[in-house]
């Protein structure tokens, strides 16, 4: 099925979104691609930490029981975004190198790949949502609403599946307002029935953290509808197909070739967190709360800089394709400054009013207390993120996101995980929050060798 498109418009449409990336001034365009991204993830941040405070009212085993399926969540997104990462990556190239066709297939085996992540998903959360919980705690009170939770959200995961690649296949041309509107209508969705299906309002019955989970599938399937229907009604620089769609390995070999690395890189974020759960739980159930409060309000700092660099990732990609050194070089230093920037003002935030932060959740007592020395210590590794982030976006953009899986299993699987260990066993657990810093610092250094590395045997001579 195709876009009801004159060819003479597509065209125009076509130039007019490849001469914006190539030939508009940089920072106005960075500004102009980013902007929307970036709001939406502001309003899906600002979701995570609705949603948390709602949980957090049913009290602190209900906040833990969440926590504890945090990882589920992270790996269903890694391998869509990750997808998504790949299929934006290989469009942007191929429409810079002027390759219409695969461009337009590429963005077709989106849908087909969407469809196969959700499959493996629903699987697991019809059949091993208990025992994945079991293997954690054997505590009911955990147990019965983590193991609903889970399977609601996994069997839910095809409409996150399809929302993502079809808003990836959207702002590889160019476009973020329209990818924008997808992500804020589910985000929204989210929000207004989280209180309803939490609590039990407007004569719905309290559901708690199974009615949690069933308004972020309600919210997934609203912003999946939207992404498509103006995928297939509004003018792209692609066209998608499906009506006689055969899959082509070279096609999914390609996407992969980035998204693969991508997936790795950010499900090795899942492992660091299963295991760090797995650690916390042997200390106490309020740490694997901490853990969970702190990873929904860094999302407020982390998701702007990822909405960057969706912004960044098809001006890069076109610019490289395009073999345009210069326009490469400026956009990737206006990427780093940007991101910068909001790292820092998230290390101010969380340094300066950690116990504000952390009352948002009703914390009182020792949930307080360590909820405030784990922001106050982790926050000092932002700027050293931003800049890793910023240079894993720089390799995924121009094929080479194997440097960035690199440095992502360094900082998390080499040395932040076994230096939790390590510090938990050794010195306490309130030094666990340590191994966020060293590990950062450390795989910054890494990812500054890699660039230069790549710098000098590929872009130098562009």
């Amino acid at each position: 099925m195709s876009q009801n498109l004159p060819p003479a418009n597509q065209n125009e449409t076509t130039s007019s979104r490849k001469n914006r990336m190539g030939t508009d001034p940089i920072l106005p365009l960075i500004m102009k691609m980013s902007l929307p991204a970036m709001f939406s993830m502001f309003i899906q941040a600002f979701y995570n930490i609705v949603d948390s405070i709602y949980v957090s009212r049913l009290g602190e085993s209900a906040l833990s029981a969440v926590s504890l399926i945090y990882p589920i969540q992270l790996l269903s997104i890694a391998i869509g975004v990750g997808t998504g990462v790949g299929l934006a990556s290989l469009i942007s190239r191929r429409l810079g190198e002027g390759r219409q066709k695969e461009a337009d297939l590429t963005a077709a085996h989106g849908i087909f790949l969407a469809l196969c992540s959700w499959i493996v998903f629903a699987l697991f959360g019809l059949f091993f949502s208990e025992v994945f919980v079991r293997a954690f705690s054997d505590d009911p009170l955990l147990i019965v609403p983590a193991a609903s939770y889970c399977r609601i959200i996994c069997t839910g995961s095809l409409f996150i599946f399809t929302a993502i690649n079809a808003e990836r296949i959207m702002q590889a041309t160019g476009n973020m307002i329209l990818p924008m509107l997808c992500a804020l209508s589910g985000a929204i969705t989210n929000i207004i029935l989280d209180p309803i299906l939490i609590f039990g309002l407007l004569g719905m019955p309290a559901m708690g953290v199974t009615g949690a989970a069933i308004a972020t599938v309600i919210g997934r399937f609203v912003a999946m509808v939207l992404s498509m229907t103006l995928l297939y009604t509004k003018p792209f620089s692609v066209k998608i197909h499906l009506r006689n769609f055969r899959p082509v390995a070279r096609i999914i070999k390609d996407v992969y070739i980035v998204g693969l690395p991508s997936i790795i890189m950010q499900s090795v974020g899942s492992i660091l967190t299963l295991g760090l759960n797995a650690l916390l739980i042997q200390f106490s159930a309020t740490a694997v709360a901490v853990l969970g409060v702190y990873y929904k309000v860094q999302t407020f700092v982390f998701l702007p800089v990822f909405g960057l660099n969706q912004g960044l990732l098809p001006v890069l990609g076109y610019n490289y394709g395009a073999k345009n050194r210069g326009r490469l070089k400026k956009t990737f230093f206006v990427g780093i400054v940007t991101a910068l920037t909001i790292m820092l003002f998230g290390t101010f935030v969380f340094q300066t009013f950690p116990r504000e932060v952390m009352g948002l959740f009703r914390a009182e007592g020792e949930l307080m207390r360590m909820g405030v020395d784990a922001l106050r210590i982790i926050s000092l590794c932002y700027p050293f993120a931003a800049v890793g982030i910023l240079m894993s976006t720089f390799f995924q953009a121009t094929g080479h996101g194997i440097y960035a899986l690199i440095s992502s299993i360094l900082r998390q699987l080499i040395l932040l995980l076994p230096l939790a260990y390590i510090l938990a066993y050794t010195l306490g657990l309130d030094t666990v929050w340590w191994s966020y810093v060293i590990a950062d610092v450390a795989a910054t250094c890494v990812s500054l060798y890699l660039l230069r590395r790549l710098w000098k045997k590929e872009i130098q001579t562009l």
